[in-house]
């Protein structure tokens, strides 16, 4: 599931918004999501959401990837694959140790 925290008044927010729905139409298989940090104050607080647009990417339960920053659509999808590829009986061993 990627996760987009973003603010109608944020121009990066709003050059990021096409990207993350053209990539959300690529990877039917994926959950995308948005969260009005205006809207949502009180979860972006728990989130801990201090610049946006941040992208929050989670696998199996588990937040692999927590950056700010609008992304261009290759670095987007660089994120895409680098999760994709995670092995998560690694990640989760690593999180126990």
């Amino acid at each position: 599931m990627l996760v987009d925290w973003w603010a109608e008044w944020c121009a990066p927010c709003r050059s990021f918004a096409p990207v993350f729905e053209r990539a959300s139409e690529q990877h039917p298989d994926m959950v995308f999501a948005k969260v009005d940090t205006e809207a949502e104050e009180r979860l972006s607080a728990i989130a801990g959401i201090s610049s946006i647009p941040t992208l929050m990417v989670f696998r199996d339960g588990v937040m692999v990837y927590s950056e700010p920053g609008a992304l261009p659509a290759a670095s987007l999808e660089k994120v895409i694959t680098a999760v994709e590829e995670l092995d998560m009986d690694e990640v989760r061993a690593k999180l126990g140790a």
